[in-house]
């Protein structure tokens, strides 16, 4: 996949991800039990946040750096509130969620590499 097409469409799944955020919030706000109400939120607040930056950054990303650095966002909020979301909704394990929080926090330090490169 060339570099302007993956930018593309990781900017398309940026703005899937915040539209299914808006759509978890609700969920989590209206209908979810008590106890999943916590989780649901967290999950929901990291996959708008990340899905946003995504869709605006998405196309702006410079070279394979800022592809990496933004695949890492990527993979890393599907991973950490997908773990979450799993977790309160189907009773799964949140194991991932810490690979999912090192891979957005390695994809943050990789795209400040990205925008401190002259």
């Amino acid at each position: 996949m060339s570099g302007a097409r993956a930018m593309r469409w990781l900017a398309a799944c940026g703005s899937v991800l915040a539209g299914m955020a808006v759509a978890l919030a609700a969920y989590a706000s209206h209908a979810a039990s008590p106890d999943a109400r916590e989780r649901l939120a967290l999950a929901a607040a990291f996959a708008f946040g990340h899905g946003a930056v995504l869709a605006v950054l998405g196309r702006d990303a410079s070279g394979r750096l800022g592809r990496v650095a933004l695949s890492a966002l990527f993979a890393g909020t599907l991973l950490f509130a997908g773990s979450l979301a799993g977790a309160a909704l189907a009773g799964w394990p949140t194991g991932l969620a810490p690979f999912g929080g090192m891979l957005i926090i390695a994809g943050w330090l990789l795209l400040a590499a990205d925008r401190a490169r002259p």
